[in-house]
């Protein structure tokens, strides 16, 4: 006779057990036609879950998150139902729910065509209009082992014998086709109304490049046909603002296969790169930092020291050089620790925040590249903070508040913060972890925001903390972090003198803004289309002549702009003017400045905005307007 206690706090008894169903039938039948799942005891389940004892119950509907979630992994199991329809031979291996949507991974003697995405699309709408059942049912690990066997499906039979024998495993089944899963799922294929698939990639079986390749199709769902209708506008409007062919258009970097994932940057990229380094540098000195330079390449000693080579070696670059063993650095970490470790240290010393502009390389797939936003070699805008116990909060507190200006700076206001945990391979102990995660915790609070928190997604020496901006489209990107790091500090024997003088280990703050500059890089061009601020825009503005007349005056406005500190280009070439607007304006500069007879008879220039024509002025009016305008920023 469960007391089942809904959300507001109301209760409802049943003199049996009753299924998730069945208590949101009793609420009512248009709760129960919406109902996707439940969350018994912070648990989710089926909406088939039976309740037995007293429990707290919340029925997802789709305007739950959890709702849209279960939609997404439903419609990676109605794909693979559709491919199994379409496509017999094919082997199903795994299909999660991902951000946005899904993918299905198979195993197929030919690849899949465009054709065939359509074809299996619309089997998808056929099957989810008939409204099938989907249902749970157990069985042991052998019974599952066995019966993926018995149906010719290797790659799932394979899947399954790698858990533990003692594992009771559940299995979704719908009309002809079964999978295996946790779920939970929705009701019926019905419920799954709005999807689309997006396309085909490679990808190996587990993500080992020795394995087979195997397909991987991509889709999207959602709950209302209006946000699949945004959802593909944005990724219109991203396609326009890729940044790889940003980059090419504006002529600020290129990559090449000589040296994937390496970017060659142009002088108009590094005047970009600079822009923000320089601004970068400003800001970091006047928040009390010092700036430093660590060696590109270390013995393989000091990375056996610092966990690396245990935890990190399959991501670094080695080299050998007269029998010994080197490593290119994928982080500064213990190169700022040699830093610190280079005198002795007194308390008085702390906090000691210790910043580089730092060269790191990183072994990444090739597959995982991706322009300058996923690279192999990359700086970031790194430092360490050297600080004891009771400046933790401090410091964070004084991190938060700059990073969060940094952002406002760079045009991103909506920034929403997590905070990661132990991940599965870890170095140093329970107890210390615990103490990190729980100081980071106390941190936030004391900076007044709320956060959300991602276990299993910290560095392998300490937990996190994440921010995260929102561009122009709405899409979320990781940068900043604050990792606070016991472990390092201890493997790499630093210390300072207490001010009992006594000896004792210093807490290592890791912190970055920006995170890789090549991939914020890669962020900012896509956030405004390549149509930079004035203070970033590497050509701020252009100056023009009418007729080669005016040469000489427009020579000397763009040698008075370049004077006042302003990025500027001279066109003088003898084209028509409008041919010149027209090709200019490609390049998206902020500013055209138009010289003809009237304007050099009047010492005056015509100047153009991005489209908006704001007429003749003087010269000193212009540039004060321009000064006025780098002021506000």
């Amino acid at each position: 006779m469960p007391d089942i206690r809904l959300p507001d706090g109301s209760i409802r008894s049943f003199d049996q057990p009753v299924t998730v169903y069945e208590v949101a039938a009793s609420i009512g039948t248009g709760l129960a036609r919406a109902a996707l799942a439940g969350r018994v005891d912070g648990q989710l389940v089926d909406t088939s879950y039976r309740i037995a004892a007293n429990a707290d119950l919340a029925i997802i509907t789709e305007k739950d998150a959890d709702g849209l979630s279960i939609i997404r992994h439903s419609t990676a199991h109605l794909l693979a139902y559709a491919v199994k329809e379409l496509f017999p031979e094919a082997q199903v291996t795994i299909g999660p729910e991902i951000e946005n949507g899904f993918y299905y991974d198979f195993a197929y003697k030919r690849p899949f065509t465009p054709e065939d995405l359509v074809a299996i699309e619309k089997k998808m709408q056929e099957l989810a209009k008939k409204d099938i059942p989907v249902e749970r049912y157990e069985l042991s690990r052998d019974e599952a082992v066995a019966y993926f066997k018995g149906i010719g499906e290797a790659y799932k039979a394979e899947i399954i014998a790698s858990i533990p024998a003692d594992q009771v495993l559940s299995l979704y089944r719908e009309g002809e086709f079964t999978d295996l899963c946790r779920g939970p799922h929705v009701p019926s294929t019905g419920k799954l109304k709005v999807f689309k698939l997006m396309k085909v990639a490679g990808a190996y079986w587990r993500g080992d490049s020795n394995n087979e390749m195997l397909q991987r199709i991509y889709g999207t769902a959602w709950t209302k046909k209006e946000d699949l209708e945004q959802y593909l506008h944005m990724l219109e409007e991203a396609e326009k603002r890729d940044h790889r062919k940003l980059g090419k258009q504006l002529d600020l970097f290129h990559l090449q296969d000589e040296a994937p994932g390496m970017v060659f940057w142009h002088p108009k990229g590094w005047a970009l790169w600079q822009s923000i380094e320089q601004y970068m540098r400003k800001t970091l000195a006047a928040a009390g930092y010092q700036e430093i330079r660590t060696p590109m390449v270390m013995d393989r000693v000091m990375w056996e020291k610092s966990g690396h080579w245990e935890n990190y070696r399959e991501g670094m670059f080695t080299t050998e050089s007269e029998k010994r063993d080197y490593a290119v650095k994928p982080m500064n970490c213990p190169g700022h620790v040699q830093v610190f470790n280079s005198g002795l240290r007194s308390y008085r010393d702390l906090p000691m925040r210790l910043a580089e502009f730092g060269a790191c390389h990183r072994n990444e797939p090739s597959g995982a590249l991706h322009g300058i936003m996923r690279v192999r070699g990359f700086v970031q805008d790194d430092a360490h903070i050297f600080c004891t116990e009771d400046q933790i909060i401090s410091e964070a507190k004084a991190f938060n508040e700059l990073t969060m200006s940094v952002y406002q700076r760079f045009g991103f206001d909506k920034v929403s913060v997590k905070l990661s945990l132990r991940p599965e391979k870890y170095a140093g102990d329970l107890e210390t972890w615990n103490r990190a995660e729980e100081g980071l915790r106390e941190a936030l609070r004391a900076c007044g925001i709320e956060w959300e928190e991602l276990p299993g997604e910290g560095a392998f020496y300490g937990p996190k903390i994440e921010y995260h901006i929102k561009d122009a489209l709405g899409r979320s990107w990781q940068c900043g972090t604050l990792q606070l790091d016991y472990v390092l500090p201890e493997r790499l024997d630093a210390e300072y003198v207490s001010d009992d003088n006594s000896r004792k280990r210093p807490v290592m703050l890791h912190r970055a803004v920006l995170g890789s500059l090549e991939r914020f890089i890669g962020i900012l061009i896509e956030n405004h289309a390549g149509a930079f601020p004035l203070w970033l825009a590497p050509v701020q503005m252009v100056v023009m002549n009418i007729t080669g007349s005016q040469a000489e005056y427009a020579t000397n406005v763009a040698a008075t702009l370049r004077k006042h500190g302003y990025r500027v280009d001279l066109d003088l070439r003898n084209e028509k003017i409008g041919y010149k607007i027209r090709e200019h304006s490609l390049q998206k500069l902020p500013y055209q400045i138009v010289i003809g007879d009237k304007e050099m008879e009047g010492g005056l220039v015509a100047v153009r905005a991005r489209g908006e024509d704001l007429g003749q002025m003087p010269l000193d009016a212009f540039i004060q307007q321009l000064d006025a305008a780098m002021a506000q920023v």
